[in-house]
């Protein structure tokens, strides 16, 4: 007595046809004969598990065997009978492969057209652009769909025909001991139709070079390096394959007075040594084109910072901001007057100023023993 089809892909009744599936193909890696060379028991194995599901896969076999059992496919049509002869391993292990992984977008009837290629523009933009967002117009060269075969290729008045050689497959299958090689359709080179009139305008590609102007919206705060996606506006497909897409690169430009660090912005100001010494208020600009009002101390020291919160980037997809530091950098007087340097002589007479230097000598005067 045959072992019951359910129990060889262990599955019950009334498992759908999701699980039964599943099921075969775990059994059906186990098995395959390249996996255990040598071992007959896997290779029968192998050709049961895949009779089972050759008949459970099907809805009408399926009714079928519910109802009679393995009788109503009595007269060869098992593993072992006459169409058992000269299994192909190979084939069976593509289609497993071809379910799990997709199989290129062929299924056993026909063939998928050829995606057109993703495409790549590199942008460069301001700080200021990527502060408040904008939106850019680039021009880029591709291939758009024939506007006169409308993407078949064909000329009009006739149409693509199926490729007699695969069948519109597009795809050849060559076996090889257990093992199946597919190579691409020499007749039709893989497109699984040929074309007896080819369109004059774009010679049967379906495609024609063309430059594509289009809008780029760039939201506010995006980073250097951002990859911003355009679905469908790559190039287009072979004879009405779907389009690539258009990835942008933007690359935000070096600021003349600004250095961006994550969502918080950096400047460094100059001021004279008078405005350190006395102190005094000073403004800055910012990024949004407006002045800041900072107040200085008196006896500022160059390198002291100053936050501005939430005057720094906006953080894409937030409401949030980044801060900005203002930095000081006291200037040394140069070129200076006669007068100005006996000034300055009488003023370094007049008393101690610099505290900090003047701990540090002394604490070399300690280290070195006076």
């Amino acid at each position: 007595m045959s072992q019951d089809y359910y129990e060889l892909l262990e599955v019950s009744r009334t498992a759908s046809a999701d699980d039964i599936k599943k099921a075969f193909r775990k059994l059906a890696m186990q098995h395959h004969p390249d996996r255990n060379p040598g071992d007959k028991e896997s290779e029968k194995k192998f050709k049961t598990v895949n009779h089972a599901y050759d008949i459970l896969k099907d809805p009408e076999k399926r009714a079928a065997y519910d109802r009679y059992g393995p009788a109503a496919f009595e007269g060869g049509a098992g593993p072992n009978g006459p169409q058992g002869q000269g299994f192909d391993f190979g084939s069976v292990f593509g289609d497993i492969f071809d379910e799990m992984f997709g199989g290129g977008g062929r299924g056993r009837g026909g063939r998928t057209d050829t995606r057109g290629q993703d495409l790549r523009f590199n942008l460069e933009i301001t700080l200021e652009q990527a502060y408040g967002g904008t939106e850019a117009t680039v021009r880029v060269p591709s291939s758009v769909s024939c506007d006169v075969c409308h993407g078949s290729g064909a000329e009009a008045g006739s149409k693509p025909q199926t490729c007699p050689t695969c069948q519109g497959r597009g795809r050849l299958r060559a076996q090889q001991g257990f093992f199946t090689v597919e190579r691409a359709c020499h007749t039709c080179h893989g497109a699984g139709q040929i074309i007896d009139k080819p369109c004059r305008t774009c010679s049967g590609q379906g495609r024609v070079r063309r430059d594509k102007t289009l809008k780029v919206n760039i939201p506010a705060g995006v980073e250097d390096g951002t990859r911003i996606r355009l679905s469908g506006e790559g190039e287009a497909g072979a004879r009405g394959g779907p389009a690539g897409d258009l990835y942008v690169f933007l690359s935000v430009r070096r600021h003349q007075l600004f250095e961006r660090e994550g969502a918080d912005v950096h400047c460094r100001v100059p001021i004279s040594m008078v405005q350190a010494t006395l102190g005094g208020n000073i403004e800055v600009p910012t990024l949004d084109g407006k002045m800041a009002r900072i107040n200085i101390p008196a006896g500022a020291q160059g390198g002291h910072q100053f936050r501005l919160r939430a005057k720094g980037m906006p953080i894409v997809r937030s409401s949030q901001r980044g801060d900005m530091y203002i930095e000081i950098n006291v200037e040394t007087p140069t070129n200076l007057t006669s007068k100005q340097k006996e000034l300055l002589k009488e003023f370094e007479k007049a008393g101690k100023t610099s505290p900090e230097s003047e701990g540090f000598f002394s604490k070399v005067k300690e280290m070195f023993g006076g």
